[in-house]
């Protein structure tokens, strides 16, 4: 609801080269936290770290209306991140707790359609919002959708066994390696990290790119690409389960490639729309394939860690693909197509990479 909004406001504070920092300080936390959130989900339960990062949500959503500083709001943006990087990780334990191993990858999609609903519909509603009262307005209805989110969390039930709980102490905040890491999931945390870059580029970039073609509602782009997803969601959620993790991603991040070329264009709006829809189509497929894939090659015991180190590639990627692009992009049309096609290049590699894993693994199954 308030990215599309952000960078205006941003610029109205003076801090129009910080661009790129809102969505870099923003995932910056949510990688910082996932550690503490992964281990938290796997102790004391998937319900109550769900709950802190709705709190987090509605706390920041009201505090917007009154920062005023460019060091305020790129603080209040680096607090907010901490919704981010603990309620999707319990989110997705929490699912795989309770869903068939043969039904992951259709789980994944399903949890994903309500995600990509909250996408598709938040920056448009976030952006008429804006334009018929006030931003203020925006910011405080983005923290009544948290309070929403807080109220159906009171009534879901703990899947954590209890023989897994630990009553919350400081000491379960002390992270060791093992707790930000988990090696099982190396080929997922790969391909999230690489395929992911391209979010933060268009969460950078399109706000501006919408105005220069001439388009009035700065989410209209979002609200594109997460319809698209959302459809990849609804008609082809079985698709993983049925083909396997590894094809469905290689087409995924073919498609991405394609999508991210289109979104060069400047001066079509057409080709810009085209670019959405395929990187919905992209990130459709990847989301849910990704995670599911991630419960697929952890342990049962660390299902918490394992979607968190997952979820901190997807952070790291989002962070570092908005800071290539504020950083490169500078305001200058001229500029914008090189962090485009950095982010089509590295789902290349991202394919490659798909492409020998999946050579190696059938060469294995050859040998036994």
């Amino acid at each position: 609801m308030m990215i599309p909004e952000l960078p205006d406001y941003l610029k109205s504070m003076g801090g129009k080269e910080y661009i790129g920092y809102i969505i870099a300080l923003f995932t910056l936390t949510a990688g910082f936290a996932r550690p503490f959130s992964g281990k938290l989900t796997d102790t004391i339960g998937r319900v109550p770290i769900m709950a802190f990062g709705s709190i987090v949500c509605f706390i920041c959503g009201g505090i917007y209306p009154f920062v005023h500083t460019i060091f305020g709001f790129l603080l209040l943006r680096f607090l907010h991140g901490f919704s981010t990087g603990t309620k999707p990780t319990a989110t997705a334990a929490y699912v795989a707790d309770i869903i068939p191993e043969d039904r992951r990858g259709e789980a994944q999609g399903m949890l994903g359609i309500f995600t990509a609903t909250g996408m598709s519909i938040g920056p448009t509603i976030g952006s008429y919002l804006v334009i018929w009262t006030s931003l203020n307005f925006m910011f405080y209805t983005s923290s009544v959708f948290a309070l929403g989110s807080i109220l159906i969390l009171l009534n879901m039930k703990e899947t954590l066994l209890e023989d897994q709980k630990k009553p919350f102490s400081f000491k379960l905040l002390k992270i060791k390696w093992i707790d930000v890491f988990e090696p099982r999931v190396f080929p997922a945390f790969l391909v999230m990290l690489l395929v992911s870059f391209s979010s933060g580029v268009l969460l950078t970039l399109v706000p501006d790119q919408t105005k220069i073609l001439g388009m009035t509602n700065k989410g209209i782009f979002f609200t594109i690409y997460t319809i698209s997803s959302l459809a990849v969601r609804l008609f082809f959620a079985k698709s993983s389960d049925k083909y396997g993790r590894i094809p469905i991603l290689m087409l995924s991040s073919g498609i991405l490639i394609f999508s991210m070329v289109l979104c060069v264009s400047t001066n079509s709006i057409w080709l810009f729309v085209l670019g959405a829809i395929l990187f919905g189509f992209s990130w459709g497929f990847n989301t849910p394939t990704l995670m599911a894939w991630t419960v697929d090659l952890s342990h049962e015991n660390y299902r918490g860690r394992a979607v968190a180190t997952t979820y901190i590639a997807l952070e790291a990627g989002i962070g570092i693909g908005a800071l290539f692009a504020g950083y490169l992009y500078k305001g200058k049309i001229e500029n914008m197509a090189i962090p485009y096609y950095l982010s089509a290049f590295l789902a290349f590699i991202a394919l490659v990479y798909l492409w020998r894993f999946k050579r190696k693994i059938s060469q294995e199954v050859i040998q036994v």
